[in-house]
């Protein structure tokens, strides 16, 4: 009967953190959305304001995006760099 490595265990950790890591995804995508609906029905209401509404829109959009890509970049190093591998 075999056991579990640590190398094994390590790369277990990793996967499941890598999983949970993209989760992460969820958060920025519903903000999105929301604030993409309230820049619709903003300039729906006051069509002259659209320029600035657009703008300040696509710049919350950009600011929520980075937390996104922070839980990206983390599941691409925990599944491909693996650093945790070295410390064995």
């Amino acid at each position: 009967m075999t056991g579990i490595t640590n190398e094994g265990l390590v790369l277990m950790g990793s996967a499941i953190g890598a999983g949970l890591a993209v989760i992460a995804g969820i958060g920025p995508g519903v903000g999105q959305g929301i604030a993409a609906g309230y820049g619709a029905s903003a300039v729906g209401r006051n069509p002259g304001a659209r320029g600035e509404i657009m703008s300040t829109m696509l710049l919350g959009q950009a600011v929520a995006e980075t937390t996104g890509l922070y839980g990206l970049v983390v599941a691409l190093i925990l599944m491909y760099a693996n650093p945790l591998i070295g410390r064995l």
